[in-house]
């Protein structure tokens, strides 16, 4: 029985920031050190962040990374017997790989590529890389055989991670950038943990972690045993090295054996207290989802240079949810909240976008926005006259209504020019399934956070957060009142949401089978929805392509988020 001390690097890694990630694997290398480490593991391309998409059709970025890994390697050599292995891009003659290298004594001992290339749903790895061929060896660490695999390897059965089993592997390290969606982290440990039992040895999950874009990483990096027992799992949304000893049975000789590339051959750990695995507990949707939020606003915030966020607040559940998301997300002094009342905005609405700002501690200011909506009425009434005779407020419609909307976006933008803040949105994913939202109107702005968010998940998320707050003493941020009134846009008298969409109970269901199930309107049919609903449904959501195609990124929580997820033509007749 060997023991091996593992370090698992979870590094929020930022694309392109080549200087940055070296120094962020550097800092993880000397705390493995102080350790007394064996082996510590980065995620999957850590060095350039992933995914870096078509930066890697550039040559100069290419090279940059093969320098980073060159310093990197070198940081090694200031720790002898300890192990790295780290994810980059590798350029072969004209080919790049998605690779791993594995680097010790200040210098890189080999490469291993990655086999098996993601191309579904958000992942597009085909466009930039080729696939490895099979991996020709082992390497030896503190005496233990180690094999070295990349994320998708893992997910094929009789995949490139059981020629590593057969091969005398006694423990398999996996790099990944796996992005959240709730639920994600159980799929990852079942299939590892299957993965495990089939080869009979440890298997070592190490996940990126931290925001990018419209996608979150959540870490959760953990270790399975031969049993397929989870011995350790790091908490999620969290940047951390976490170091694990573990105890490793040699393994039976194989039939045919992999080479041996013999790396270390003692542990420093030997001596040492053991250092006995944890496993963090698992988080609920609800708790991991709201996390993941929180985690994308203030990645997305903080990597492309702001540093305070505005956004509109109507005293309705959506912006409630989204203010409240970004005063965890960045601080409650960079939050600035605009009541934007209009003719039509009740006083309750009002009264529960002020109490949200109190309880919040947030930045709050109240913008009337009736001046400019009788002055453009009045500039427009002319072009909008019929026959001659003016028509008012009331008979323009949805004409009115969506003027309001842009009205509000032009007021909230010119904050954000003139302070530099970034502007949040509020529309839920049930909105802008639909069409909802009014193009540069509440559509327009730099962040979605509650994009991917269907309705019924905004109200739960609203109550776990208050939830969190009592259980801590505090205050609850959001009102009852705004939990408990009905949704409505406010644009006309009276308007409530359910007057122009299905309610939400009926409406999610639907929306959810039909855009992340990819159900056809005769199968919902099929599946008890009413036939008018569908057809109504179907030709608002198809309707909206245009709409969608134009609003800002969001941070993605389901399993097909719109963007990447989903990409379906504009111009699009099929109606099936």
């Amino acid at each position: 029985m060997s023991r091996l001390r593992l370090a698992l690097a979870q590094v929020n890694a930022v694309v392109g920031d080549l200087d940055g990630n070296v120094d962020r694997v550097v800092r993880a290398l000397d705390e493995a050190a102080r350790s007394d480490a064996d082996l510590v593991v980065f995620p999957e391309l850590v060095l350039c962040g992933y995914p870096p998409e078509d930066l890697l059709l550039r040559p100069a970025f290419v090279d940059g990374v093969a320098a980073a890994l060159r310093r990197t390697a070198e940081a090694t050599g200031a720790h002898p017997g300890l192990v790295a292995v780290i994810g980059f891009v590798e350029r072969d003659g004209d080919r790049l790989h998605n690779a791993a290298a594995v680097c010790a004594e200040g210098r890189v001992r080999g490469v291993y590529r990655k086999r098996l290339l993601p191309n579904y749903a958000v992942f597009d790895e085909e466009r930039y890389f080729q696939p490895g061929g099979e991996s020709p060896l082992l390497w030896g660490v503190a005496g233990v055989s180690v094999g070295v695999a990349i994320c998708e390897d893992a997910w094929a059965d009789d995949g490139p991670l059981s020629r590593l089993a057969d091969g005398g592997a006694e423990v398999v390290v996996l790099l990944n950038a796996s992005p959240f969606h709730a639920g994600k982290r159980l799929e990852r440990e079942h299939t590892v943990a299957r993965r495990a039992v089939e080869a009979g040895c440890a298997h070592v999950y190490v996940n990126l972690v931290g925001g990018q874009d419209e996608l979150v990483f959540d870490g959760g990096s953990f270790v399975v045993d031969p049993s397929g027992q989870v011995v350790h799992r790091s908490p999620s949304f969290v940047d951390e090295v976490a170091v694990v000893d573990l105890d490793v049975a040699a393994a039976p000789t194989p039939e045919v054996g992999l080479p041996v590339v013999e790396i270390t051959t003692g542990t420093a750990a030997a001596s040492q207290p053991l250092r006995v695995p944890h496993a963090a507990p698992l988080l609920s949707e609800v708790e991991e989802v709201y996390a993941a939020l929180v985690v994308g606003t203030r990645d997305y915030v903080r990597k492309n240079g702001f540093t305070d966020v505005v956004l509109g607040l109507s005293g309705g559940i959506d912006s409630s949810l989204v203010a409240t998301i970004a005063a965890d997300a960045v601080g409650c002094d960079r939050v600035h909240g605009v009541a934007l009342p209009s003719r039509y905005s009740s006083a309750h609405s009002l009264a529960d976008a002020d109490d949200l700002a109190t309880r919040l501690g947030i930045d709050m200011r109240t913008i009337p926005i009736e001046a400019g909506h009788a002055a453009l009425l009045d500039m427009l009434s002319p072009s909008f006259a019929t026959d001659g005779v003016d028509i008012d407020d009331a008979e323009l419609g949805l004409t009115g209504e969506n003027l309001q909307s842009r009205i509000r976006a032009v007021a909230i933008m010119a904050l954000s020019n003139r302070f530099g803040w970034l502007v949040l949105t509020t529309s839920n994913k049930s909105e802008s399934a639909v069409g909802y939202s009014t193009l540069y109107g509440d559509s327009a702005g730099g962040l979605a956070v509650i994009k991917d968010v269907p309705k019924l998940l905004v109200y739960r998320l609203c109550r776990h957060r208050n939830e969190l707050a009592a259980a801590d003493g505090k205050v609850p941020p959001i009102p009852v009142s705004v939990l408990d009134k009905p949704p409505s846009a406010e644009l006309r008298p009276g308007q409530r949401d359910d007057q122009s969409l299905p309610p939400y109970e009926i409406l999610d269901p639907l929306l959810e089978a039909y855009v992340e199930g990819d159900r056809s309107a005769a199968e919902l049919v099929a599946d008890g929805h009413d036939p008018a609903l569908v057809a109504r449904v179907v030709r608002l959501v198809d309707g909206a392509e245009y709409k969608r195609r134009q609003s800002p990124p969001g941070l993605r929580v389901t399993t097909k988020a719109f963007g990447k997820d989903r990409r379906l033509p504009i111009t699009n007749a099929y109606r099936g």
